[in-house]
């Protein structure tokens, strides 16, 4: 307990947010108590208190941590290449990649977020995360944007619930390859990423410019 009390306060709330992380993903949010996360981090429940606040506190620290792990992939794959159809690929290439690393965080960002911040109640995580999603969303505008201006993307669409749509399309098509991974080898004869390039493909074709070049 000695060595403990000498860590500094970040690396005993990354202990305790990581335990309660593993719970999450295994048990739930709503079946996990913070008797469990306290055991499975190996502190009291009284450390546990000093840290976090209560269950809803870590719950945001891990949605915002979730938030920024999934801006800084949609980054990295933005900045890849100049092209507008391979920008999308590393898109959504990224997105199985951050499901994969991530399935409790990927889950999560699906979640409903805060967006009223006019009250005092609420965490200064949910509005982090709120801003974080903005930047995200402020990313994607301004690929569909580019795409347009070229002339790759149809100039027919509104941007913003075009690209609330495709996440909602990307992000049940990668669950759903991920939940069917089986089936999908035995009766479609393809692989899981064979399966999520052709539906992938199929969602760029419903906006691309009709005569664009594959």
């Amino acid at each position: 307990m000695a060595r403990r009390k000498k860590e500094p306060q970040s690396v005993h709330r990354k202990n305790i947010s990581s335990a309660a992380e593993q719970l999450f993903f295994k048990k739930g949010i709503e079946n996990t108590s913070m008797n469990d996360i306290a055991k499975e981090a190996g502190y009291s429940k009284a450390t546990l208190y000093v840290y976090f606040k209560n269950k809803e506190e870590l719950v945001g620290v891990l949605v915002l941590e979730s938030m920024q792990k999934l801006y800084d992939y949609i980054k990295l794959a933005l900045e890849k290449s100049n092209d507008t159809k391979e920008r999308y690929r590393e898109i959504c290439y990224a997105l199985v990649k951050y499901q994969e690393e991530y399935p409790f965080y990927f889950k999560m960002v699906l979640e409903k977020l805060k967006v009223n911040f006019e009250s005092t109640h609420f965490l200064p995580e949910e509005k982090e995360t709120f801003l974080i999603g903005e930047r995200i969303n402020d990313l994607l505008f301004h690929f569909v944007k580019d795409g347009i201006t070229c002339g790759e993307i149809r100039s027919d669409m509104e941007i913003l619930p075009t690209i609330f749509s495709f996440w909602g399309m990307l992000s049940g098509l990668i669950q759903l390859a991920t939940n069917k991974e089986e089936y999908i080898e035995q009766r479609m004869e393809k692989s899981k990423m064979e399966f999520l390039s052709y539906g992938f493909d199929m969602l760029y074709n419903s906006i691309k410019m009709q005569g664009e070049k594959e």
